[in-house]
């Protein structure tokens, strides 16, 4: 029998694949991030569950889909989608004041005000080819689309050969770029990349 497909808007129960969904998203980024904000016994894991349970933070459940896959009445996470509108005008911080692997991000995020910003896409491995990356970002169009946006952005690591050609696909362009800051755990070099579509 195949697989029966849905997407939903994510539950705090499902925090537990939106960590390690958001981690592969991120290079490995977001486990770093948690990594320094554990105390005591806690795990970086522990600490991205604990944040994505939260209702008022930007990587909350509630600004993420999740795509699920369901056989014999089984529903298993495949892949997850967050995103969010971007201030406009978008007012950067004190980059001086920021850890270094954040700062080109920021100034990425900064050249698209007012955008809809797909801060997080993956999908897990044992999922890949079968075109839930390309449902996920349909989903993400989707979403940008009734939050009035005129255009969705993203950010995009160049040596990340597994969404290349499926955001040149779907029409997104290169706006502007930044050298990738290392910080331990990271999985690729080369560029941050700003990639944008306008929303007909």
């Amino acid at each position: 029998m195949p697989d029966d497909i849905h997407i939903r808007p994510a539950r705090k129960a499902d925090a537990a694949a939106l960590a390690v969904l958001m981690d592969m998203a991120g290079e490995g980024m977001a486990s770093w991030v948690w990594s320094g904000m554990a105390s005591g016994h806690e795990t970086a894991f522990e600490v991205g569950c604990m944040r994505i349970r939260r209702e008022e933070e930007l990587f909350s459940y509630r600004n993420a889909s999740v795509l699920t896959a369901s056989q014999d009445g089984a529903e298993e996470i495949a892949g997850m989608v967050l995103g969010y509108r971007l201030d406009d005008p978008f007012v950067l911080p004190d980059l001086a004041g920021m850890p270094a692997p954040f700062r080109p991000l920021l100034e990425l995020e900064a050249k698209a005000p007012g955008a809809w910003y797909l801060n997080a896409m993956a999908v897990f491995s044992d999922f890949r080819g079968r075109r839930f990356g390309a449902r996920l970002l349909e989903t993400a169009e989707a979403l940008a689309r009734e939050s009035g946006a005129s255009e969705i952005a993203l950010i995009w690591a160049e040596e990340n050969d597994l969404a290349a050609g499926l955001y040149k696909r779907f029409g997104y362009a290169e706006r502007a770029r930044r050298p990738i800051v290392p910080f331990p755990g990271i999985r690729l070099g080369g560029d941050w990349v700003l990639l944008a579509k306008p929303l007909g």
